[in-house]
């Protein structure tokens, strides 16, 4: 005999989707089941939900049923467990922030890198793996921001020697923040269908083109420094010694802004969550909005390698030579993965390297301490990811309030580093020793070389014009 509707609203239940989703399952999940006993089963889920969260079958009646009775969508009662790389030094926002996270109904497994440092929603320098979901502020505002870095045949003791030189092509050939070329070069991106069949999208493709092939503000630059390789890197060819290199990193300027900006309201419509996970709202990949953001970040990703590629084009001509290899990966981006049991899910990397098992990234220091070229080791538990720098030790406005200019002109001095722009709020004191993160995910990384910047150019240079 199966049990009705009317058999569940006797023991507690209302109309609407726990209901039904009891009826479902005890149906399917409890066949042999007496009629008896189900009414007495469904009977203690519906008067202790909580007991049933993490139960294998009913967990989705139990979660039903502590959601509000407004639209507001509860989190779980207990969050998923995660790994966490370097613990001692994140801060405890951050960490707050990830474990609210790990509440979310369509969370499957997360990691906190040992850069990470609080943000909102997600914390930069988090990993958040979901069911067939997507998350805008779970990828961040600056869509698909990355590094890359092209390698040359030059000898490194030509910086110093042709700083001037040097220096020149970094003013000459790079935009920062507002500043734009007056003759932007075009790309085969703007050819995309997104740009006519997306609407946030289209009303953004002239900003698009105007910004194409410039860097963001913050923590972007362009910078030349010496590699040196410890390990060979078979995929570039690329032999153990010392090389000189340009290293940038940006992201996708006003078209990703805008993006994360309108889905982001998207999402926090149609998902509405408790206050201190509100700028964690989905869209599910089945629905039209879930499938057109999907889509725009691609997009944006896409054109910000476009804008990197330009940058290192114009410094290719300036230097008049080929690179010898370029290595790129990006850090703010959501993927299609398989987890260890080959479902797909969708990994967000908020501030986090992509480190696969052979895949090769950048992990950058500060302005005025190393940054490292790696291979990732696959590990399962840092669902595939590593740190994406150093992170920061202090924010923005405690920068700014507490270091002072001749710390930093001192620092820079005894590292060797010309700085062309940047405020106090980039000063390598307002970041984490990249070595003690570095060590935090030896298990995570293999080391193949490093990259010391010797000319670095950030936004914040106005005084400075292109010269001839």
């Amino acid at each position: 005999m199966n049990l009705t509707g009317n058999d569940l609203k006797q023991i507690g239940f209302i109309e609407g989707k726990a209901l039904g989703l009891a009826l479902d399952l005890v149906e399917k999940q409890y066949t042999d089941l007496p009629f008896d006993d189900k009414l007495a089963l469904l009977k203690q889920v519906v008067n202790n939900p909580t007991s049933f969260i993490n139960d294998a079958t009913l967990a989705p009646v139990a979660a039903e049923l502590l959601r509000p009775l407004d639209d507001t969508i509860a989190l779980n009662v207990d969050g998923k467990s995660y790994q966490i790389y370097g613990a001692d030094a994140i801060e405890q926002g951050a960490l707050q922030q990830m474990e609210t996270a790990m509440k979310l109904p369509v969370t499957v497994a997360g990691a906190l890198m040992p850069d990470a440092h609080q943000g909102y929603g997600l914390p930069i320098g988090g990993v958040l793996a979901t069911n067939n979901a997507v998350i805008p502020y779970g990828v961040g505002v600056d869509i698909g921001c990355r590094m890359c870095m092209t390698i040359y045949d030059i000898p490194t003791d030509k910086l110093q020697e042709k700083k001037e030189d040097f220096k020149k092509l970094l003013v000459n050939n790079t935009k920062f923040g507002q500043a734009t070329f007056k003759k932007p070069k075009d790309h085969e991106i703007f050819e995309r269908k997104e740009f006519s069949e997306l609407q946030i999208v289209r009303e953004m493709k002239d900003r698009a083109w105007q910004q194409i092939g410039s860097s963001g503000g913050g923590n972007h630059f362009v910078e030349f420094g010496i590699v040196e390789i410890s390990n060979t890197i078979n995929e570039c060819n690329l032999a153990p010694g010392q090389y000189l290199a340009v290293l940038s990193h940006s992201g996708s300027r006003g078209l990703g802004a805008n993006i994360a900006r309108h889905y982001t309201k998207v999402a926090m419509d149609k998902c509405k969550l408790p206050q201190e996970a509100k700028h964690l709202a989905w869209l599910d990949l089945n629905t039209e909005e879930g499938q057109e953001y999907w889509l725009a970040m691609n997009l944006a990703g896409d054109y910000a390698s476009a804008c990197h590629h330009q940058i290192h084009e114009r410094m290719a001509i300036g230097l008049r030579e080929t690179p010898l290899a370029m290595i790129e990966n990006h850090h703010n981006f959501a993927w299609k993965e398989k987890d260890a049991n080959g479902n797909e899910i969708i990994v967000h990397r908020k501030g986090a390297t992509p480190a696969g098992k052979g895949v090769l990234g950048i992990i950058p220091g500060s302005m005025a301490t190393p940054g490292f070229i790696v291979r990732g080791k696959g590990l399962a538990e840092s669902i595939n990811s590593a740190s994406h720098g150093a992170g920061r030790t202090m924010s923005r406005t405690k920068a700014k309030q507490t270091i002072l200019q001749g710390h930093v002109n001192k620092f820079l001095k005894e590292a060797g580093v010309e700085l062309i722009g940047s405020g106090l709020d980039e000063a390598p004191m307002a970041y984490k020793d990249i070595h003690q993160v570095m060590n935090y995910q030896k298990e995570l990384v293999e080391v193949l070389g490093s990259f010391m910047p010797k000319i670095v150019r950030m936004c914040g240079d106005e005084k400075f014009q292109e010269v001839d």
